[in-house]
């Protein structure tokens, strides 16, 4: 009997994808290449995560695509460009979701998109892929997955556009702001994990609110928690804006303790650092069916009806949870603006966000996905663009 030869190993290997290197992703040809490919929404993408650091495939899904195959496929070729690198945590059981970060030639292009040198965005490779082994990725992630989820339910209701300004029945997450930018403009005071603005309109009337996240996993001890409050009326008093404060607890036992940790504090706080100016709202990832909600359902979304109050009951069988966009009507009254909406000074806040495309470097990203339009030629042959 012969023995044919052998398969050599290299031939049993996976097909890799062929990526340039570093150097020749920075080369003019390669920039020209992505001249001709890249869309708004691609651009968009990588000024998210510069922004935010780390996404997820599935937080990718939710914020541009809807569809996890389209998602793959264009991911898969912004990694071929070098727009985007990724890695796949270790997880003892199942397997993780593919995490991205912005690579070379995405930094690239968004300085030059700006009119800055690559080095004015402080980039650095290496640095954008050591989140892979840092211990805030499961925390980082989790929190973008608030917002991203945000999104992603706003792209599916009505018409909503960057700025918010859409028809009946939408819905519209019209900022998001980073731990990183938060901390640079009130690190001196607290470094809330995000900050958003999100609004619904149902026709008849459109509700905002505005709001800082704090996401806790419960590694903090509750004092440290509730001290959050004292922090945040600090801000308030420097900066001459209320803005709420949304908690998010990994379970309900915790946020339960949480509550009245942070309600003793309010207690015994003294009159000059007072937290009662700060109104606050809690939730939890896993809500029982015993927390009933003001539809009677337990709500499986950041918008819908899991947010109570610090003033409502914090019994389990009592109604109280209300949907994130009806926040601002459990405010107390001198923290509401006519229209229902949160009153935090929105103004000053939009010149915070202009100011802060000149202190920060790079312009930060709409909360909202360019419109499809812009990168689809089969929408704009309809729209006759």
């Amino acid at each position: 009997m012969t023995i044919s030869n052998p398969t050599p190993q290299r031939a049993l290997r996976a097909h890799q994808d062929g990526r340039p290197t570093e150097r020749a992703a920075l080369t003019p040809e390669h920039q020209t290449m992505l001249a001709a490919h890249l869309t708004a929404r691609d651009r968009w993408l990588a000024r998210m995560l510069h922004e935010h650091r780390v996404l997820t495939s599935t937080q990718v899904t939710q914020l541009a695509f809807g569809v996890t195959r389209s998602a793959n496929t264009r991911l898969r070729e912004l990694y071929r460009w070098r727009i985007v690198d990724r890695f796949q945590p270790f997880r003892n059981a199942g397997t993780a979701p593919m995490h991205y970060v912005l690579d070379v030639a995405g930094a690239a292009v968004l300085a030059a998109e700006d009119g800055l040198p690559p080095s004015a965005l402080g980039y650095r490779h290496d640095r954008a892929v050591e989140i892979a082994h840092s211990l805030q990725l499961a925390h980082t992630v989790a929190v973008n997955g608030v917002f991203t989820a945000l999104v992603g339910i706003a792209r599916h209701s009505g018409t909503p556009t960057t700025d918010g300004t859409s028809g009946a029945g939408a819905r519209a997450l019209t900022a998001w702001w980073s731990e990183a930018r938060c901390g640079r403009y009130y690190g001196e005071h607290v470094r809330p994990d995000g900050y958003g603005r999100w609004r619904e309109s149902d026709g008849a009337q459109t509700r905002e609110v505005d709001f800082f996240l704090e996401y806790d996993f419960g590694t903090e001890p509750l004092t440290r928690v509730s001290a959050k409050l004292t922090d945040y009326h600090r801000l308030a008093q420097a900066s001459g804006i209320i803005t709420p404060v949304l908690f998010w607890f990994p379970t309900t036992m915790r946020e339960d303790a949480a509550r009245e940790a942070m309600t003793s504090t309010r207690a015994g706080a003294s009159r000059t650092a007072s937290p009662d100016a700060v109104p606050v709202a809690t939730t939890a990832s896993q809500l029982s069916p015993d927390h009933a909600t003001t539809t009677g359902s337990v709500p499986d979304s950041p918008a819908g009806p899991r947010w109570l109050p610090l003033t409502a009951t914090t019994t389990r069988t009592g109604p109280g949870r209300v949907r994130l966009a009806r926040l601002a009507e459990n405010w107390p009254p001198s923290h509401r603006a006519a229209n229902g909406s949160s009153r935090v000074g929105a103004a000053t806040l939009r010149a915070s966000v202009d100011e802060g495309a000149v202190r920060g470097g790079l312009r930060p990203p709409t909360a909202m996905p360019p419109d499809p339009v812009d990168y689809d030629p089969r929408l704009a042959a309809r729209a006759g663009r």
